[in-house]
């Protein structure tokens, strides 16, 4: 059994930091560092919460080819659950090109690989765990509507809660309408705030939240980098303030926070604990660089958490 399962994107970032468009030779830029790191929501998710001792299942689709297979060892490493990882000849893995400012700030460039055509997951993938965690909603393999809807009926079938951070679409243009039906299912919603404009059409934060919880989503965390997250639940609202740290790189800064929070509540946290924690697993990513640089135990963790706010 898995306390979590955790659906979505799995790929390799290359990661540029610092570029020097100065250089002296056309067409020929320096740059502080490039690197090669496994990443996507999902996997991100996964590996925070495993090092926070929990028991992952991670479901993806990769191809048969050096990226896949770099990710897969990864995984093994780590000791997440990999029977729900499909493996196709026919399609490749993703790989994305994120370009770092000096502030920790980047653009990210996908191809449409990332579409992982002919791949969906099995609905009931949910069937022994505490939580199902879209962690890409959006984006495939959970951008097409019938798999969206069909896993979280499966996982309310199950008895789990459901949680989603989503992804502004690239290629498929899957939108909120299309799976109004199963948004009174979700227990917890972790758009970043340029998402929830986008989702929305609001421009106020406040505005962002109370459309969705219309929709009938329980509860909405909306994640606002330097500014923190603001907590929207069924009984109390609230904002968390960012931990003043020095970011360097803010790839899978969202991600980590979600699993911070994810890990709260399969430990019985409050709300408020819970945001506590996930701000705490966001600190620790943005001080290095990739979205597995953060945290590394629960141990580790905690430590940080009774450092910041005493819990």
């Amino acid at each position: 059994m898995a306390e979590i399962t955790c659906i979505g994107q799995n790929l390799i970032d290359c990661i540029t930091r610092g570029v020097d468009r100065a250089s002296e030779r056309k067409k020929v830029f320096r740059a502080e560092s490039i690197s090669l790191s496994v990443g996507g929501d999902a996997i991100n998710e996964a590996t925070v919460l495993k090092r926070l001792g929990h028991d992952v299942r991670l479901v993806c689709g990769l191809g048969d080819d050096l990226a896949g297979r770099m990710i897969l060892a990864a995984m093994k490493e780590l000791g997440l659950d990999q029977s729900c990882v499909d493996i196709s000849k026919d399609r490749p893995t993703p790989i994305a090109n994120l370009m770092v400012d000096e502030d920790g700030s980047r653009d990210s460039i996908n191809s449409d690989a990332t579409m992982l055509e002919g791949y969906a997951p099995d609905p009931n993938v949910s069937a022994d765990t505490k939580i199902l965690s879209l962690a890409s909603l959006f984006r495939a393999p959970l951008d097409q509507p019938k798999t969206v809807i069909d896993l979280v009926r499966e996982a309310k079938k199950n008895d789990c809660l459901v949680c989603a951070d989503t992804k502004v679409p690239t290629f498929r243009q899957m939108t909120l309408a299309d799976i109004a039906e199963i948004l009174p299912m979700i227990d917890y919603i972790f758009p970043n705030d340029a998402e929830a404009e986008f989702f929305t059409g609001r421009k106020e934060i406040e505005d962002m939240a109370a459309f969705f919880r219309d929709a009938g989503v329980r509860h909405v965390i909306i994640k606002a980098g330097a500014d923190g997250s603001y907590i929207y639940g069924e009984n109390e609202s609230f904002h968390m303030k960012a931990l003043p740290v020095d970011a360097i790189d803010g790839t899978g800064a969202g991600d980590n926070y979600v699993a911070g929070f994810l890990s709260g509540l399969l430990r019985g946290f409050s709300l408020y604990e819970c945001s506590q924690y996930g701000t705490v697993c966001a600190a620790a990513c943005v001080v290095k660089s990739g979205a597995g640089g953060g945290v590394q135990s629960r141990d580790e963790a905690d430590a940080l958490w009774k450092q910041w706010y005493g819990g």
